[in-house]
């Protein structure tokens, strides 16, 4: 029986402002079935502590993360991916997302050095014997040989890029300070696991770009800007989950707020053109390689914007944003952060903002 539509549960005076993202969004047939056999795996490998963190896992709506990123890819690649994706949120509850973030950057380094060392000497046991190591052991038993030395290789660096992230947010909250936007930004791409997810969408489409393209300037320009905008969309997003009471997160509002002297109603505001103008050179500069892309890129460079796209529509409705677990004991059924759409940016300037870190990006368009 269909569960009624619940109401937005974003925090009092807080609405997702509308988004500019003239890309199309599609998602896997299967997406049902691959969140069915991946969920079953996570049980059967007793990862859970309990319900409330089984009920939680499941409400990340990994599968759909998934199913989005890579919506024409092979099923039981996809059903990798997700064991993946569900994996991660469950070690970023249990071990890397647990408040107070003050004082944990060391310990999280020592976890990062531990999954990084796992994922390349599989079997050395460092994370211990536990259900959650055992389960990764056997995520990486089964990657190995599907991804091969190359796709696998991008993986791990992914993962370690990931963990690097996570400590560098973690030793800022241990420090007690706000990192510029040009601090902020390059922290963030890493943080949201842009490039392990851009390493599991070759795997999933059954893609591998050559080196010489996929390290070029234009590309990873290409693969930094959708991190960007999908980490910002994401801090659009889940603002309230940031904010709710006691929140001590760092997110593109808080960071521009802070680094502006202005009220979160301006930070959003910029934060919004800022992403926007990210939108629009994403949308010149892939157009731009597309003319010479060969069949592995092209794949690659669509899978990109499915990723932007999807995102948002994953984020809309995964309980984990639309009913943060600050305000609620168990994720909210039908619960909606109730995301609405513009047909033009805010900012379509195409020139650099002037943030030193990023402002390369605008330096790959021909003209």
């Amino acid at each position: 029986m269909a569960e009624p539509i619940a109401p937005a549960a974003t925090l009092p005076g807080h609405r997702p402002p509308p988004f500019y993202c003239p890309v199309p969004s599609a998602v896997h047939p299967q997406v049902r079935r691959i969140e069915e056999r991946a969920l079953d795996w996570l049980e059967a490998r007793g990862v859970y502590a309990d319900d409330v963190e089984r009920a939680w896992n499941a409400a990340t709506h990994a599968a759909e993360f998934s199913c989005r990123l890579a919506p024409y890819g092979d099923e039981d690649r996809l059903v990798l991916f997700a064991q993946w994706s569900y994996w991660l949120f469950a070690l970023d509850d249990d071990r890397l997302d647990v408040e107070p973030a003050a004082g944990r950057c060391p310990e999280i380094v020592d976890l990062g050095l531990r999954l990084v060392r796992c994922l390349e000497a599989p079997g050395c046991g460092l994370l211990g014997t536990g259900p959650t190591a055992a389960a990764l052991d056997d995520l990486v038993a089964r990657t190995v040989p599907v991804a091969g030395e190359v796709r696998y290789r991008r993986l791990v660096d992914g993962a370690r890029d990931l963990v690097l992230g996570v400590a560098w947010q973690s030793g800022n909250a241990g420090r007690r300070v706000l990192p510029t936007p040009a601090e902020y930004i390059p922290g963030r791409i890493s943080d949201v696991g842009t490039r392990f997810d851009a390493a599991f969408t070759e795997i999933a489409n059954d893609i591998e770009v050559p080196g010489v393209s996929l390290y070029s300037a234009p590309v990873r320009a290409l693969t930094e800007l959708t991190g960007f905008i999908a980490a910002c969309d994401n801090d659009l997003l889940s603002y309230a989950k940031e904010n709710g009471p006691g929140a001590q997160g760092q997110n593109m509002v808080t960071v521009l707020a802070h680094h502006h002297r202005c009220p979160p109603e301006e930070a959003v505001t910029r934060a919004v053109a800022l992403r926007d103008r990210a939108m629009t050179l994403f949308l010149r500069l892939r157009e731009q390689v597309l003319r010479t892309a060969g069949p592995d890129l092209r794949g690659y460079l669509g899978g990109l914007g499915h990723w932007i796209a999807g995102n948002i529509r994953w984020s809309d409705t995964a309980p984990r944003y639309a009913s943060p677990r600050r305000l609620h004991r168990l994720p909210v059924p039908g619960a909606t952060l109730g995301v609405t759409w513009r047909d033009t940016p805010t900012d379509s300037r195409g020139g650099a903002p002037g943030i030193p870190t990023v402002d390369w990006w605008w330096d790959q368009l021909d003209c």
